[in-house]
């Protein structure tokens, strides 16, 4: 007989720390913090808690030597030298099924005002991904209530796509669709330093209470310091991990990764790496790798995480850093346009310049068809567009082109069909917008 109560109760005395070692601040310069007496027993990543002026102040070891380089989790005011350094384990967190429909901070705190159980193991917040050998391959096209994605962006189960989109485009708001409409038992956010006041905005009235029945939220606000910042990602990560290994399907939101990686750069130069990529250090690269590797497939006997990573991209430079890095490793992306949010159709999905990798097999023959006829012809409409608007463009003068006209609207309007529909029916409508390429 299973006793999950007490199975906690154990966990929770095996994770006591007995004996806490501790050292004395000796150094407090650049916003890191040196404290001797803790070099033979500190280890990087570990956390400490400062004593200042009565009040405990957590940070993270990001160095070691002679002496012990600390980062505090906020600004150190008030801290002398001579200030008590607790060392403390580099603990993960112990998620637990009765996590959904909560939201959590990256140490595995409710942020809800509500008692929070904790599973009965805990978890390495930066677990290696399951063997490359061993992965299942991408699963059967998920439903994900939106035309785009049904039919020319098809979302598959264990596949992971890029989100790529300036701020004011839309991109929490299809994030909040995504959360509602796509086919999974639970839904894994992580809310990477979003805006305090936004954060019950988006539980309350973007997700809305059939998102949040299946969601597990984990976020740090922009205020809290990076290390915060970036162990939110890993947190999250680790509580979809949970869910996979007990055989569920698994979407993982991460909003948004450039936050994670900005995070991790103000970490890294702390700790003394020199910048190189347009200011980020070299092991941003690594670090992003590395967190979307964890999701995707599983191995047999377990589930799969399907993730959709979101990238902030100013000016839509798709060349910068992070999107860079991203864009390579994933299984797709999608990029949203200001011009098309601006005038009026959402999602502002720029469908030329998107792509999923799991195409064609995750269509039939006939919808192939389909798919191919739609990019071609608004391929076609795209490079004449500007002579077309400045009625430049005679009738007549290309057949390609004269079709692209007849259905440019019919398509425009499918892209951003605002009910929930699923595949099928989206194919209809497709097939419906494209009968009007012949003329009459």
């Amino acid at each position: 007989m299973a006793f999950p109560e007490l199975d906690r109760l154990r966990a929770e005395i095996a994770d006591m720390q007995i004996i806490t070692p501790f050292g004395l601040v000796t150094e407090v310069s650049g916003g890191t913090i040196l404290a001797s007496g803790l070099r033979r027993r500190a280890r990087l990543g570990d956390r400490v808690a400062l004593r200042c002026r009565g009040e405990r102040i957590g940070g993270e070891v990001i160095g070691l030597g002679a002496e012990v380089q600390i980062l505090a989790d906020r600004a150190p005011e008030g801290l002398a030298i001579g200030d008590r350094v607790e060392l403390l384990e580099a603990k993960g967190i112990a998620p637990d099924a009765s996590w959904i429909g909560r939201v959590i901070d990256p140490f595995g705190q409710p942020l809800d005002g509500r008692p929070l159980a904790r599973g009965p193991a805990r978890r390495d917040l930066r677990a290696d991904p399951p063997p490359a050998a061993h992965r299942r391959r991408l699963g059967p096209r998920l439903e994900t209530g939106l035309c785009a994605f049904n039919t020319m962006l098809p979302l598959v189960r264990g596949q992971r796509i890029g989100l790529f989109a300036g701020s004011g485009v839309g991109k929490s708001t299809l994030l909040a669709q995504f959360a509602r409409g796509v086919s999974a038992d639970v839904v894994v956010l992580a809310l990477i330093g979003e805006r305090g006041r936004e954060l019950r905005e988006f539980i309350e009235k973007v997700l809305g209470p059939e998102g949040m029945a299946r969601s597990v939220i984990v976020a740090a606000t922009s205020d809290q310091s990076p290390l915060i910042r970036r162990r939110c990602a890993w947190a999250a990560m680790t509580v979809a991990e949970f869910f996979r290994d007990q055989g569920k399907q698994v979407l993982f939101l991460a909003d948004s990764v450039t936050r994670f990686a900005e995070a991790h750069r103000e970490v890294a130069l702390a700790g003394g790496e020199a910048p190189s990529l347009r200011g980020f250090p070299p092991s941003v690269s690594h670090q992003i790798m590395s967190l979307a590797e964890r999701a995707g497939p599983g191995v047999e006997g377990s589930g799969d995480i399907t993730a959709i990573f979101s990238v902030l991209v100013a000016g839509s430079d798709m060349e910068e850093p992070v999107a860079d890095i991203l864009r390579g490793t994933l299984d797709g992306h999608v990029v949203l346009d200001r011009a098309i949010a601006e005038r009026g159709r959402f999602p502002a999905v720029d469908l030329l310049r998107s792509v999923s990798r799991s195409l064609p097999d995750a269509a039939s023959a006939a919808e192939n068809a389909l798919i191919a006829q739609a990019r071609r012809l608004l391929g076609a409409y795209d490079r004449a567009e500007m002579m077309i608007q400045a009625g430049l463009y005679a009738a007549g003068s290309d057949p390609a082109i004269d079709a692209a006209i007849r259905v440019w609207p019919a398509l425009d309007a499918f892209l951003g069909q605002p009910e929930p529909v699923n595949a099928a029916t989206s194919f209809t409508r497709l097939a419906q917008a494209l009968a009007g390429a012949e003329a009459p």
